[in-house]
């Protein structure tokens, strides 16, 4: 049986959250590649099946939605029982706005900015994006301290960067609102929490920016390819024997 021979299987173990599509499913296929058995989370389970058939045998499909405690305890169960660790989680399930169809960032600041924002909206968001984090992380901790290099990575944006938002200089101004920008704003101070805490226990915690990629997040009018955007993620997931508390982004470490 799976989880009677897996404590002694060599491959490490990951899982990354909202790995259907976008830059989720790009570190997924890229950790596949590097050897790693991928669990590819997926509010939806037929949607994650697909991805997973494209990725390769490496790749196995997870229901989980980061919202829901119920879905979290049931996937750590499950890797738990085939695999008994977890050396990665790629904290990436993120969503921009509360509705359904999708926005350009320009209707997303006119709906985000402090002045008007539906608290409805930011709760929505937040619950995904900020506590949802805290409750996959926290759930996954059992399996990851039974890891010997356990990391940690939160897929943040450069929008979350208070000291380069108010820098008067900074093109992004406009579109920081509370939102989505402020959520991964919080991202971060969460990371630093964790990473604070779990030093000690030698497990690494770190938040990354894709940049301006084009996903479903902005209506795919992003500047920057797939491929392009997960690149630093993917170093980040990667790093074995990186730094801890970092907020790195494609051009190098960015400010809090």
């Amino acid at each position: 049986m799976e989880d009677q021979t897996s404590s002694t299987n060599n491959q490490p173990v990951a899982l990354v959250t909202g790995a259907n599509q976008g830059v989720g499913n790009e570190i997924a296929k890229a950790l596949a590649a590097n050897g790693y058995i991928v669990y590819v989370g997926s509010r939806k389970l037929e949607n994650g099946e697909k991805a997973v058939l494209k990725i390769g045998e490496n790749a196995k499909a997870i229901q989980l939605d980061v919202t829901q405690q119920l879905t979290i305890n049931s996937a750590v169960e499950r890797i738990g029982k085939e695999y008994g660790r977890l050396d990665l989680l790629v904290n990436n399930a993120g969503i921009s706005h509360g509705g359904t169809a999708p926005k350009n960032p320009e209707e997303l600041m006119s709906t985000g900015r402090a002045v008007n924002v539906s608290l409805d909206e930011v709760r929505t968001v937040w619950e995904t994006n900020v506590f949802g984090v805290i409750a996959m992380t926290q759930a996954a901790l059992p399996l990851l301290r039974k890891s010997t290099s356990a990391r940690i990575v939160n897929v943040s944006s450069g929008l979350g960067s208070l000291t380069w938002i108010s820098d008067p200089e900074c093109w992004a101004r406009e579109h920081f609102g509370i939102v989505y920008a402020a959520s991964k704003t919080a991202l971060n101070a969460v990371t630093v929490a964790f990473a604070l805490e779990l030093e000690k226990e030698g497990i690494k915690v770190n938040s990354t920016s894709p940049g301006y990629t084009a996903t479903a997040l902005n209506n795919f009018q992003g500047t920057d390819s797939l491929e392009v955007g997960s690149r630093e993620p993917v170093r980040v997931a990667l790093e074995t024997d990186g730094p801890t508390g970092g907020f790195t982004g494609p051009e190098g470490p960015l400010p809090w």
